[in-house]
This record gives C-alpha cells, structure tokens and sequence, in this order.
C-alpha cells in the first residue's frame, strides 16, 4: 500500500526520534562506564539513616540530652546517626533567638550550647558502641559573619565591589557570607578542618550541605584526604550524577520526594514514576546510593509536614520510600508521627509519642540490614516492575538478590483495587512485612488494596 507524504514524513520522524533517543541513551551508558566510582564503606550497605536535630530532640537541647535515646534507636533499626551541624552558631547578623545551625562559627570548635568537646567524643563511642555509625552536617559554602577566618582570613571570602564581604549570591541567607573556592588555599583549612573530627573525634563520615554549590574537584579531594583517616561515608545535599564519581557515596532523591508530593495530589500517577525510576536507572551510576525521603528538616520546617503534603498516603509513601532502590532517611521524630513544622532557629521541642510510624520503620529498617535484596547500590536487588490491572495507580514490583526476595504492592490512590500481579519467579512463599503471616502466592491468586493501602511481602 502507498502511504501519504504527510504518514511517511510522521513515520520518518518517529524513526529519527527513537534513533535520538538510542544515542542519547548510549551516551549515557558510556559516560557511565567512565565513572570512576566511590568504593563505599562494607557496612553502608544495608543501612537507614536517621536526622538528629540536637536542639529540638529533648528539653536539654544537648548531647547530654539526646544520648538516652540511643538505646531506642538501636531498637529502631537505625544505621547511621547524622547530626545537624554541631559548631559554635554566629552571633553577628544571626536570624532568630538561637539562630541558624547551618551559621557556623568555628569549625574546629563545638557548640557550647550542646556540650563540650569531651562529651561530643563520648556520644560517638556511644553510637560506635551499639553498632550504629555517625556523621555530622558540614558547611563548607559558607561560614558565619563573625567566623574566625573572617577575622584572620579575609582572603577566603567573597567579595563586592566595595571589598565587603557577602552572603551567597541568589540567596536570602543574611546571616552567613559566601566562602571564595576560587583561593585553593581555603581548600587545606577546609580540608584539615574536617579532618581534625574523623581524626580526634572518629565520626564516620558527613552530610555536606549544599554541595553543588562547592566545586566538585574540592570534594574529589576531601574525600581523599579523609579515607586516608579511615573509610569514610559522604552525604551530598545534592542530585548531580557527577557528585558519585570520586566524592559522595549518596545524594538527595529530591525527585522522588517532588513525584510523591505530585503523586498525593492527583498531579502525577504511577506511569510518571515508572518514568522516573527508568530515568534514575539510566542517569545514575549503578553503586550510587540515592536518599529516599518523605521529610527532613528542610521539608518540614518550610514545605509543611509530610502529614500536610501527603495526606492520607504519608506511611504508603513512607512505605515505598524504603523499598525501592536506596536508602531511607528518618527525620528525628518521624517514628512518632511528628506533624508540626519545627521552628528553625528558635527552641521548639519533638513531642515523643507511641505511633504506629514506628512499628513501620522498625519492620523496614530491620528488612532493610536483613534482606539482601533491599541492599544499597549494587548490592540490592533489581527493581522489577510487575503487571497489574491498574498501572496506572498500583505501583507492584519484586526485587531479588541471591535467595532474598521481596515483593511490594502500593495502592497510590483512594480508591479500592484488585488485581492479579504478572511477572517472572514471583509466585512463591512469604511472610507478610507488618503481620508476620506466612501466605502462598499463586498465579490466580487475588490482591485487595484499599485506598493508599500497602502489601510487602519477603522471603
């Protein structure tokens, strides 16, 4: 049959389209191939972290404080312990009463407000001595107006024209001024700054804030420097693929948190997670680690609560977060339904409460150091999608890593479903994540969600 001009040039175009997409994604596969990647520490692999907010975690507002929950924690299934910034904050142009934690006044030094150094010490050995790791929030972008290198180093800071220091541009943090990466010399302060705590105070690692901000040669060289100490874990508050070639062992999934937001609201269904996730697979190193999240102290304190922003799909998401591909972050107070917007640089206590978000994460946490296939990076397993009735609201898939196995339904609606999953090797033994039952699946077997209902299945 002759086709028209009008359906040959479509048809032409489809081609050329889909040829586009093959190279890009051959581009993608090689520059992949030329990472140099991060060899992570042994045993990140099948661990959670959990945010501490020193000030806001107890009435003392301090290590001395914080330190009783640690045996809870523990039973939480927690791996790692990252503590918000814990230097001296700025006086000078500080923002609130307290101030911001991320207004760092020396770098060297701890915040008197949360003890001395001495105690700083003996809560690490205290993490170390229920088998959890620790690492502290660094800032590197910025310092605090009346930091010590403004005083000695004027050099390491930005400037304007008038020769006057400066706060990061397209910003309004008022209370901080920009650091200059440009002056290499700022680069063996920084560098010998965070050495001084993996060395005299054995942390394991740090979550380093706003990092693409930073020249990612800096970091390449931090890293290092640092496991010359000791094999350390680096947290990039960031997305950039690029961040996991030399530096960080895991960035932000801030994409993940934006398509559950979309999600909950009706803006977005599961067909757009499926491109998301294909999308992760292609652009990311296949060891990268990559932070799942519903909250942090970011989210919460600005962008509402995860209650707020997810209604009624919160654990769903919470849930499914710490299935997929990754590693689940904890915001300190998430185990006990924490739905207030904490205040930011004023005191503003975690009201600590029975709820049943802990019995959750204790089960995914424990899942998670148990189960092969829900390991980080390339030790995990797969994510495979499953076949259902509806793909466009249920989100199924198993994954599998030598003999482990789980399989996960999520319901990301309101409405009731009911399905017969589709896929390879699925039909089997499990027991039931959150009952503990032993069910049997069949090929006709028949799944039942009810709106933003969950299923997670292991063996």
């Amino acid at each position: 049959m002759k086709l028209s001009f009008t359906l040959c040039a479509f048809v032409l175009s489809l081609f050329l389209l889909f040829m586009s997409a093959a190279c890009d994604n051959e581009k993608v596969d090689q520059s992949k191939q030329k990472l140099q990647l991060v060899t992570h520490p042994e045993w990140s692999y099948n661990k959670t972290i959990y945010e501490v907010n020193i000030r806001q975690f107890s009435d003392e507002g301090n290590f001395s404080g914080f330190k009783p929950h640690l045996d809870r924690l523990q039973s939480l299934g927690v791996g790692i312990i990252w503590l918000m910034p814990i230097h001296p904050i700025g006086n000078l142009n500080r923002k609130g009463a307290l101030g911001s934690y991320y207004s760092v006044k020396n770098y060297k030094e701890v915040n008197p407000e949360f003890g001395t150094l001495e105690e700083f010490k003996e809560l690490v050995k205290e993490i170390h001595s229920r088998g959890m790791y620790v690492i502290i929030d660094w800032v590197a972008n910025h310092s605090a107006w009346d930091n010590i290198w403004a005083l000695n180093r004027p050099d390491f800071y930005t400037k304007d024209s008038s020769g006057n220091f400066i706060p990061p541009i397209g910003t309004d943090w008022s209370d901080v001024i920009d650091l200059d990466f440009d002056n290499v010399s700022l680069w063996n302060y920084m560098i010998n700054a965070m050495r001084f705590w993996v060395r005299e105070c054995d942390i394991d690692g740090f979550r380093c804030d706003v990092a693409a901000m930073v020249p990612t040669e800096f970091w390449d060289k931090a890293r290092v420097e640092l496991n010359k100490v000791k094999p350390v874990f680096m947290l990039a508050e960031a997305h950039e693929p690029e961040l996991h070639e030399k530096a960080f062992d895991m960035t932000y999934n801030w994409q993940l948190k934006d398509m559950m937001n979309k999600i909950a609201t009706k803006r977005a269904d599961v067909a757009h997670l499926d491109s998301l996730i294909l999308w992760e697979n292609y652009n990311y190193p296949q060891n990268a680690f990559r932070m799942n999240f519903t909250t942090n102290h970011d989210e919460n304190s600005w962008n509402g609560t995860a209650y707020q922003r997810l209604g009624k799909g919160t654990h769903t998401f919470l849930a499914l977060a710490g299935t997929i591909q990754g590693m689940l972050l904890i915001y300190g107070g998430q185990e006990a339904g924490l739905n207030k917007a904490l205040e930011f640089f004023e005191k503003d206590i975690i009201v600590w409460k029975e709820h049943e978000a802990n019995e959750l994460l204790t089960r995914l946490n424990f899942l998670k150091m148990e189960n092969k296939a829900m390991w980080n990076g390339e030790m995990g397993g797969e994510l495979k999608r499953l076949k259902t009735s509806d793909d466009k609201h249920l989100f199924a898939f198993s994954r599998e890593r030598d003999g482990s196995k789980v399989l996960a339904l999520f319901n990301l609606s309101p409405k009731k479903l009911i399905t017969i999953l589709r896929g390879e090797n699925i039909y089997d033994k499990y027991t039931d994540l959150m009952t503990g039952q032993i069910v049997s699946h069949s090929e006709k077997k028949e799944f039942v969600l009810e709106g933003w209902e969950y299923k997670i299945f292991y063996n």
